[in-house]
């Protein structure tokens, strides 16, 4: 049995919805506060190295062996390994279980993120009418946590519209979606930077990032981070943000026709991303500077939710706009990369149905993704990052405790087990061949296979270590 899997109307669509992927909460909630916690420059320097010489690579590898084998993630492993020896088939079920089981996590806590924008957004075009709560920003943060049944409302909310996207396939619902959101997305943002930047006392936020050691010699943290957290935090932020070791890329990959650059592909995407957390992060410390004084980057999560709500609420009756279109970016963020990490689960259901001989149903297969992410995004809604209650797994809230297991350890041990896998044991030829497929070439292939071997697995075990040392504050570093 055989089923049209659909391909990619365009190359700039693969792109938009590439980048779309990479994307999203990682860069507008996730950057800002890590590099905020993490030293400003120090933690930006760590991150763009890293994903020069780890990012890049891993993306090529992961692009090339999908679209090799044109099948899911349990597909292209499967086929990568089909007459190996044994150890590296162990080693394939591995990495395969590993990018499935990461998108199928983050999305519980992800999913419940995205349906926290929606309410905001709500808030501010509300405030804009003049029917808004007119709480401030703590208080308005604490009741939403609070409010059980409005989390988990704006939650299933949020992956209704994810899933009206997928069920639309690869052209005609992710690709349509991610032409328009990509550009919309660059636009508001710009739109953001500009009033962020031009706040007074703005231009502390501007040291902190670019300058080296301001945060430490201005006082604003009493103590560096070691090396080790440093590239732990920002290895971690790397693969959630560039959507790596999640099985996405190689699930777009499998879409993606012969004719198109690996390597061109791959530097966009990765330069694209980078540039967009580096927008995030003017959009987003400066403000919180300007509002919050000394410490305000280092806010944590609450950053999004609360010290950029303050800023538009200190803004009068302009600040709901930009209150608007800030929420309305980063709900455009999680949506892109939701419906990457959905993709990942749909396309190896749809090929295994096919494998048993069955004609999928790609609009029953994405209802049954997005029940499935709900069952578990309901305890993550309900618990509220630990204001109602909820029992506590392993100490962690729950946003936490799926963030563990997925950030934390499945991603960089998939990441480090395929470096492993493809560049010892498939050997970085497969990746070369792919790569050059339709007489593309492959500049600094030797540099690339040096890089897979030895480099990258070494930062996979330095970010998996600083990692758990972060979440378990074992104090190794």
């Amino acid at each position: 049995m055989s089923h049209n899997r659909g391909s990619w109307g365009s190359n700039f669509g693969f792109l938009m919805a590439a980048i779309g992927s990479a994307v999203g909460l990682g860069n507008i909630w996730g950057f800002p506060y890590k590099m905020g916690a993490s030293g400003g420059f120090t933690f930006l320097i760590t991150y763009v190295v890293l994903a020069i010489f780890v990012g890049f690579v891993i993306m090529v590898s992961e692009l090339a062996i999908g679209r090799n084998a044109g099948q899911g993630v349990v597909g292209t492993y499967n086929a990568l390994c089909a007459s190996s020896n044994p150890i590296a088939r162990v080693l394939s079920k591995f990495c395969a279980f590993c990018a499935m089981i990461s998108p199928f996590l983050i999305m519980a806590f992800y999913s419940v993120l995205g349906g926290y924008c929606i309410f905001y957004v709500v808030e501010n075009v509300s405030a804009l009418v003049g029917m808004g709560s007119g709480l401030d920003s703590a208080t308005l943060f604490s009741s939403m946590l609070t409010n059980q049944a409005a989390g988990l409302g704006y939650t299933v909310l949020f992956m209704a519209i994810c899933y009206i996207i997928v069920r639309g396939g690869i052209k005609g619902g992710i690709e349509k979606f991610s032409n328009i959101a990509m550009p919309a997305l660059a636009i508001m943002l710009v739109i953001v930077i500009i009033r962020a930047v031009t706040l007074p006392g703005a231009v502390e936020g501007l040291k902190f990032m670019f300058f080296p050691g301001y945060a430490l010699s201005s006082g604003m943290i009493t103590e560096a981070p070691s090396f080790i957290t440093v590239l732990a935090t920002a290895g971690g932020q790397m693969f959630f943000s560039l959507s790596l070791a999640m099985g996405a890329m190689i699930t777009y990959g499998s879409y993606l026709n012969k004719q198109e650059s690996l390597i061109k592909n791959s530097v966009i995407i990765v330069i694209a991303d980078t540039c967009v957390a580096l927008m995030a992060g003017l959009a987003v410390i400066p403000a919180a500077f300007a509002l919050g004084g000394e410490g305000a980057a280092m806010a944590g999560p609450a950053l999004l939710f609360v010290t950029l709500q303050n800023v538009f609420q200190s803004m009068g009756a302009i600040g709901p706009v930009f209150g608007i279109l800030f929420y309305l970016l980063v709900l455009i963020a999680a949506i892109t990369s939701a419906i990457s990490l959905m993709e990942v689960l749909i396309t190896f259901l749809m090929d295994h149905s096919v494998a048993r001989g069955k004609t999928p149903s790609r609009t029953k297969i994405a209802a049954f993704v997005t029940l499935a992410i709900m069952l578990e995004a309901t305890i993550v809604a309900l618990d509220g990052l630990g204001s109602n209650g909820l029992p506590t797994p392993m100490g962690f809230v729950w946003l936490d405790f799926f963030d563990l297991w997925s950030e934390g350890i499945a991603m960089p041990l998939g990441a480090l087990s395929m470096s492993i896998l493809v560049g010892w044991f498939i050997s970085p030829k497969l990746v070369h061949d792919e790569v050059c497929a339709s007489g593309n070439k492959f500049p600094g292939f030797s540099f690339y296979r040096f890089l897979l071997r030895y480099v990258v697995p070494l930062a996979m075990i330095l970010i998996l270590l600083g990692q758990l040392d972060t979440f378990f504050a074992w104090g190794l570093f």
